[in-house]
């Protein structure tokens, strides 16, 4: 249309219809987050990611420049560290089921439930990690480190010899 000529008095306006964005992580048509739903039907990533570190692998053993090298060892750190995060996701997820389906069976045979404390869930995880760094036969080192780390936190805290 041209802007010299004037527009008329009933003039027709087309109504532009808005986009509606929206999110769906908060959208309820996107149904529900299911963690073992969501494992299940992305598994075949597990696989896709397992051949990547490989490459990474075979990559790092090639490379001659350093930077490059570098660049490489922090990925594959990097994913390692994811894998091993994943794991114990898994674990956890593992023994909160396994927690949920004795309760079940116990209020089956009529008794009352009982739930556990978040620090008692604590102290079971942490009597999980000391035995299986018993198994793996690290458990001495690993103490050894922690007295360590304590006795340093201790030494902070004491006064100085000098206020003395």
């Amino acid at each position: 249309m041209s802007a010299k000529k004037p527009v008329p008095f009933l003039r027709q306006v087309i109504s532009v219809t808005k986009k509606v964005h929206r999110d769906p992580r908060f959208d309820d048509l996107s149904g529900e987050y299911k963690p073992e739903i969501f494992m299940k039907t992305y598994s075949f990533l597990d696989s896709i990611k397992k051949q990547e570190k490989e490459m990474v692998q075979k990559e790092l053993k090639k490379c001659r420049d350093m930077e490059q090298k570098e660049k490489l060892q922090q990925l594959l750190n990097r994913m390692t560290q994811q894998e091993q995060a994943q794991k114990k996701q898994q674990k956890l997820r593992e023994r909160e089921l396994s927690l949920k389906r004795q309760q079940r069976e116990l209020a089956k045979q009529g008794k009352k439930p009982f739930f556990l404390k978040k620090s008692e869930k604590r102290k079971m995880e942490l009597a999980e990690k000391y035995a299986e760094l018993k198994r793996s036969g690290k458990l001495e080192s690993f103490l050894n480190k922690k007295r360590k780390r304590n006795a340093i936190k201790d030494k902070h805290r004491l006064p100085s010899q000098k206020n003395l």
